[in-house]
């Protein structure tokens, strides 16, 4: 470590803590990066695990994914090799695609589930908002596609304090692009993710968590997920957008801990 051989890549990861394992997978960006408002508050309980998808942050470059179950097997070998017999899994947008992939192909390797921010299968208003995207990628370029993602996702009251400088708020943004085939690759993966007629068969205990006010996986989303999945928690936060593990990170971390841990009081 940091870096995990897994199938054809190598996988950057990082552990923090100590306590039951817990796998923090991130979303579209893949970064492990995004959970840095988890992890302090988090490792106190839990032995955390974060990674970099394939293709992205210090994982392996120039690596396209072929959908969310790719990813999946990726995390399922990653465990494999750090000896992760089973763990906790929550899982942010894309990231809980992840998760709803692992918990039905091997549902041994997950203890309790967190499906944050994320969806069942795509609707009409998801597929169009993701081939905008693709579509401001393709004919803008980055530094227009990381921007219209960073304002869908975070809320106005929040994203003005952060961006003191936007040139130097969008430069840290560009440098972490990972390249357009393989941000096309995961942008695809989002809208191939259809799950609809099988998260029935999940069978943990789970989490469906979003934000009142998300723009990218509204909360219509997260509902349908708690009543496709039985013995699943409903948990509403009234706002943060989609991004509401950093933008809410106190009430965030505070519903994560007190699922996975309230029936070992």
């Amino acid at each position: 470590m940091p870096l995990v051989p897994v199938d054809d890549v190598e996988i950057y990861t990082e552990i923090h803590g100590e306590g039951p394992n817990l796998l923090l997978v991130a979303g579209l960006g893949g970064r492990h990066e995004f959970w840095m408002k988890q992890v302090p508050f988090l490792s106190q309980h839990f032995r955390v695990i974060l990674h970099d998808h394939r293709g992205v942050g210090r994982s392996t470059a120039n690596k396209v994914i072929l959908g969310a179950e790719h990813m999946a097997d990726d995390l399922i070998e990653l465990m494999d090799a750090l000896d992760i017999e089973k763990a906790h899994l929550l899982g942010h947008s894309t990231g809980g695609a992840i998760g709803q992939h692992i918990a039905l192909k091997a549902p041994e390797r997950i203890d309790k589930l967190i499906l944050s921010s994320s969806w069942a299968g795509p609707d009409p208003y998801l597929l169009q908002l993701f081939n905008a995207r693709r579509q401001v990628l393709i004919n803008c370029g980055p530094a227009a596609y990381i921007t219209m993602g960073t304002y869908l996702a975070t809320p106005s009251w929040y994203l003005s304090e952060q961006i003191k400088s936007p040139r130097s708020f969008l430069e840290d943004r560009i440098k972490a692009f990972p390249g357009l085939e393989v941000e096309l690759s995961r942008l695809a993966a989002v809208q191939s993710h259809d799950l609809r007629t099988s998260v029935h068969k999940i069978s943990h205990d789970t989490l469906a968590m979003g934000a009142k006010d998300d723009q990218i996986t509204p909360f219509s989303f997260t509902e349908e997920l708690a009543d496709k999945i039985p013995n699943t928690t409903l948990k509403m936060l009234q706002h943060g957008g989609h991004f509401a593990p950093m933008t809410v990170s106190q009430e965030y971390n505070q519903a994560v801990v007190t699922f996975l841990t309230q029936s070992e009081t």
